[in-house]
């Protein structure tokens, strides 16, 4: 809770108050512990305290519980039994001003990112990409930056893949060979990510990183993140959480120490952000989380242990809250040593057994003093939340929706003019070409024909009756010209002989009849048949 007195008022000790000093709330921290020790009510009080002193906060909610702080909490036997250790009259219950939000547009107002603000860095870790596709994806990104081609959507990012694949020679010596089996496995990769539903975070209206820094009534609004279906694609949900910061950090002014941060993001589930992430991206992230500071901006990781954390990270994170851990192996108290050197020593107890012996609810807590220095670590109970413990019902969630003042805003997808457009433009109007083309040829083809057809003409049907006219008559008097010959030469003319030559004259003349006649019908069927 907050107030002028105690500041942000977390958590409570055998000394008295622990509270975050506002100047120092950008500095970073740590919420650690084992499933069940009371992490998720650690951040709700962490929030609602910030939420109070009007900062707004964004945080991922994982089961639905962080709901509830949409809502007025109550009193209760615990918390009754816990007001006179912490000093405390009866609590003010109060609610925190929240919008929801869901990548999926189900649960909330829809968070979307276009192709080209997610970038081929964090889209290559998406799509789990090797060196030599994530080269392949960088050279698409140039290309469509150097042509102008906008990258809204999946779509987009498709259509530029499949135009630089087409004309993958003509980039070789610029940019390096562009093999198809590249650009099919990011095709592919890209296939699995849209069946998982994820083409419903790329596109328009993009959203604007401003929202999350609202305020309402003096107080920080909560922006709470639907994570439950989020959380089933780790990749997805870490990248998107990335890609948040990594906008927070390009967009905001530097404004140096402010007397507390203009906004606190929480990373729940963070080791997701550093499992399988290449060195070049987590050298990335260690500089947008030692520079954003300077923005305003606080990121609070929580996950079950320390380890999770890379160590250049986590020498970051000065305001630590440290739950229960169990240590059954020595794996396990390897890694409840590591958590208890990161504190500041207190002489008191030792740090390594008390993580062992915290109770739900309990935490090892060490805050960042005035000057920037780790406060020794104490022993101590995290406060109740004054907002409602566990998740709000459908119908209050749905109202909220609707109260928001940017209801509808993300609500409606648009899709202007962008790669995929442009390409498929390109593409009709090269279609077009080539058939206006293929008529012109064609045309010009049915000139040519004529002059062609005209010097390889084959006998027409009265040259080929000439030529039987003529083969016939040539016969006949063949025929003639033998009978007269022979009777010439016996030098005998009878009657007999003269009935001969008759019938050899009429012969031969019928003859010649039938081959004209053959010759014209074979001629004539043969052009019906053509």
């Amino acid at each position: 809770m907050y107030d002028k007195e105690r500041g942000l008022y977390i958590a409570h000790c055998s000394e008295g108050a622990l509270s975050i000093t506002g100047k120092m709330a950008n500095r970073h921290g740590l919420i650690a512990g084992a499933t069940g020790t009371g992490k998720t009510v650690t951040l709700q009080v962490m929030a609602e305290t910030f939420c109070q002193a009007g900062v707004p906060c964004f945080m991922a909610d994982m089961k639905g519980d962080l709901s509830g702080i949409s809502q007025v909490g109550r009193m209760s036997g615990f918390i009754e039994k816990r007001l006179p250790e912490f000093g405390l009259e009866t609590p003010e219950f109060q609610a925190c001003p929240v919008r929801f939000y869901d990548v999926f547009g189900e649960q909330g107002h829809p968070m979307r990112a276009t192709v080209s603000q997610m970038g081929p860095q964090l889209l290559s870790r998406l799509l789990q990409l090797n060196e030599t596709q994530d080269g392949v994806l960088n050279i698409v990104f140039r290309i469509a930056d150097e042509r102008g081609w906008l990258l809204d959507d999946l779509k987009d990012l498709r259509a530029s893949l499949d135009f630089v694949s087409k004309h993958a020679k003509e980039y070789a010596t610029k940019y390096g060979n562009v093999s198809a089996a590249s650009v099919g496995a990011i095709q592919r990769a890209l296939l699995q990510l849209e069946n998982q539903g994820a083409d419903k975070f790329f596109g328009l209206p993009a959203f604007n990183i401003q929202d999350l820094l609202a305020t309402e009534g003096g107080k920080g609004v909560m922006s709470v993140l639907a994570a439950d279906k989020l959380m089933m694609q780790p990749k997805l949900y870490s990248t998107f959480l990335l890609w948040l910061l990594s906008e927070l950090y390009s967009t905001l002014p530097e404004v140096g120490d402010l007397p507390q941060p203009k906004l606190v993001f929480f990373f729940d589930e963070a080791h997701m952000l550093f499992d399988g992430t290449s060195k070049a991206l987590l050298d990335k992230i260690e500089q947008v989380i030692r520079l954003i500071r300077s923005k305003g901006v606080g990121i609070y990781f929580i996950t079950q242990s320390p380890t999770d954390i890379p160590e250049n990270i986590l020498g970051q994170l000065g305001n630590r809250v440290q739950h229960a851990l169990r240590a059954y192996t020595p794996k396990d108290q390897k890694a409840v040593k590591t958590a208890a050197d990161t504190f500041r020593a207190n002489p008191a107890f030792k740090t390594d057994e008390a993580i062992m012996n915290l109770e739900t609810g309990e935490a090892l807590v060490s805050f960042l003093d005035a000057k920037g220095a780790p406060g020794m670590v104490q022993r101590a109970k995290i406060l109740f939340p004054l907002s409602q413990i566990g998740a709000v019902s459908e119908g209050q969630r749905l109202d909220i929706i609707k109260q928001s003042s940017i209801y509808g805003k993300y609500d409606k997808a648009e899709d202007r003019q962008s790669a995929f457009e442009v390409l498929l433009a390109e593409e009709e109007q090269q279609l077009a070409v080539q058939e206006e083309s293929k008529e012109l040829a064609e045309a010009d083809d049915g000139k040519a024909a004529p002059t062609a057809k005209a010097e390889k003409k084959k006998p027409g049907i009265m040259s080929k009756v000439w030529k039987a006219v003529l083969t016939a008559v040539t016969s006949t008097l063949a025929t003639i010209l033998g009978t007269y010959v022979s009777e010439k030469v016996s030098g005998k003319k009878s009657k007999s002989r003269t009935s001969a030559r008759e019938r050899v004259v009429k012969n031969a003349t019928s003859a010649a009849t039938r081959t004209i006649t053959k010759e014209l019908t074979r001629d004539i069927l043969g052009n019906l048949v053509k």
